[in-house]
C-alpha cells in the first residue's frame, strides 16, 4: 500500500492531504500544491484533474519544492497510485493509431525504437502485462506517460497529439 502528502505551499507548509489510492480531483482537499512527501510506494502525478495532462514520477522521498526541481509550470491536480508488480513485462508497439501499421513486441526495456526497430513514430500501443513509461526522446528522456495493462489506440486522442514516444521502460522496483 502506496501513501503521499500533498502540501499546499513549499517545504512541507499549510494545509495537507494525505492520499493512499487514486485521486481525479485534488482540488476539493487543496487549492494548490507545491510539496510532497512519500512515505511508500510510488504515484504519478498529473498537473490536471482526471489523470490528464504531464506526468511525473513520485517515488518514495520529500519534494520540498518539487515544482522548481522537476521544472513544472502547474501544480499537481490529480494522482494515481501504481501498484507493487512483478510478474513478466509485454507490450506491442504500433506506427500508426489504431494499431495500425509496423508492430514491434517488447519485453524489456527499449533506449531508442530509431535504433531497434528502425521506427519513427509509436502512436499506439496495447500493454499486456505490466507497467510501462512511454518517453517522448531517446534513453528515457523528455515528457513521459504511464501506461498500465489496456489498450492505447491513439495517444493524439489521449492529449498527446504532437509528441512522438521514442523510447519506453518496464516500471520495475517502484
Amino acid at each position: 500500500m502506496g501513501k503521499i502528502i500533498f502540501y499546499e505551499d513549499r517545504n512541507f507548509q499549510g494545509r495537507s492531504y494525505e492520499c493512499m489510492s487514486d485521486c481525479a480531483d485534488m482540488s476539493s482537499f487543496l487549492s494548490r500544491c507545491h510539496s510532497c512527501r512519500v512515505e511508500s510506494g510510488c504515484f504519478i502525478g498529473y498537473d490536471r484533474p482526471n489523470y490528464m495532462g504531464n506526468q511525473y514520477i513520485f517515488r518514495r522521498g520529500e519534494y520540498a519544492d518539487y515544482m522548481t526541481m522537476m521544472g513544472m509550470r502547474d501544480c499537481i491536480r490529480s494522482c494515481r497510485m501504481i501498484p507493487m508488480y512483478r510478474g513478466s513485462y509485454r507490450m506491442r508497439i504500433y506506427e500508426r493509431e489504431n494499431f495500425g501499421g509496423q508492430m514491434y513486441e517488447l519485453m524489456d526495456d527499449c533506449d531508442s525504437i530509431m535504433d531497434r526497430y528502425r521506427m519513427s513514430d509509436c502512436m499506439s500501443c496495447h500493454v499486456m502485462d505490466g507497467h510501462w513509461l512511454m518517453y517522448e526522446q531517446p534513453h528515457y528522456r523528455g515528457r513521459m506517460m504511464y501506461l498500465r495493462p489496456g489498450e492505447y489506440r491513439s495517444f493524439r486522442e489521449m492529449g498527446y497529439g504532437g509528441t512522438r514516444f521514442m523510447s519506453m521502460r518496464r516500471m520495475v522496483d517502484m
